[in-house]
This record gives C-alpha cells, structure tokens and sequence, in this order.
C-alpha cells in the first residue's frame, strides 16, 4: 500500500545529516545561512532525537546517504533528497527543477555519489565508530550499541 503521503504539500523538511562528517556539517550550516522558501530543520542521523521522531526509518542508512522529511511523511533519499533540499532554498529552486529532470537526476546522483566517496575515503577502509554509539564496518554497515551496552548486556526492554 502506498503512503498517504502523495500529493501533501510540503510545508516544513527535517535533513538528518552525519554531524561527525565534515562535509555534512559544512553543508547544514550552508543550508542555515540560505533563504528558505520552505523552513528546513537539521537534525543529526541516527541521534535519540531522530530515532524519535522517526522510528520508522532505517537510521543506519540515514548516516549512508543524505535522507530529508517532509512534514506530512514523505521520506527523500540519496539525489531525490538533495534536490528536494536545493529546492526549499528560494536562490537554488530553479536549480532544483533542472536537476528533477532525467539528465538533471544522473547529475544529482554523481554528486551524490562524489560525496559519499570522499566521506568513505576519510575512513580508508577502518571501521569507523561514533560517539553516539552508531558504527560502520566497510564489510558490515552501520550498526548500532546503546552506549553504556559495549558488553551486550543492556536490558532491551
């Protein structure tokens, strides 16, 4: 069945970004400084707050690739999530109706793509562990422990 989600209008997108990437947190604070057309709300991937707002979501592939929000439910990943993004931005939304196009899409994807290759690259190959208890194993992906439950002993309910 599909979301109830097609057709709402969108009148406010929460961005969940990598706040331990370099890249990602250059870019939140660049969206902060735009002219929004649509009001976009930065919160960390996989964070307590993110978990709870949205636990529906798969929070290890949110610290994969880029996912944004809308108000109504409506979840945009990778490229879609990017010109979603530009598109809330009163300077970059013609931007993003050229890059909703087919040929305009591969180009979003790229760089996509670009991004996500430049962050595996500042782990080189390691795995790589967070402070807010999520991991990425380059064999494995993210994984998550509760911090304070290294031993696995942590009680689940």
């Amino acid at each position: 069945m599909a979301p109830r989600t097609a057709g709402a209008p969108v009148r406010r997108l929460t961005v969940l970004y990598d706040a331990e990437c370099p890249l990602c947190t250059f870019l939140r604070d660049w969206l902060a400084r735009q002219p929004q057309l649509v009001p976009l709300e930065p919160v960390p991937a996989g964070s307590a707050q993110a978990r709870r707002r949205f636990p529906e979501l798969d929070h290890g592939a949110t610290l994969d690739e880029i996912t944004v929000v809308g108000d109504a439910g409506q979840v945009y990943r990778g490229a879609a999530a990017w010109i979603v993004t530009l598109w809330a931005l009163r300077e970059h939304r013609p931007l993003a109706h050229r890059l909703s196009t087919p040929s305009g899409a591969r180009l979003a994807r790229g760089a996509v793509l670009a991004a996500a290759r430049w962050r595996g690259a500042q782990w080189g190959g390691r795995v790589y562990r967070r402070a807010d208890g999520w991991s990425y194993d380059p064999r494995a992906g993210w994984t998550y422990t509760a911090p304070g439950c290294d031993s696995g002993a942590c009680a689940t309910g």
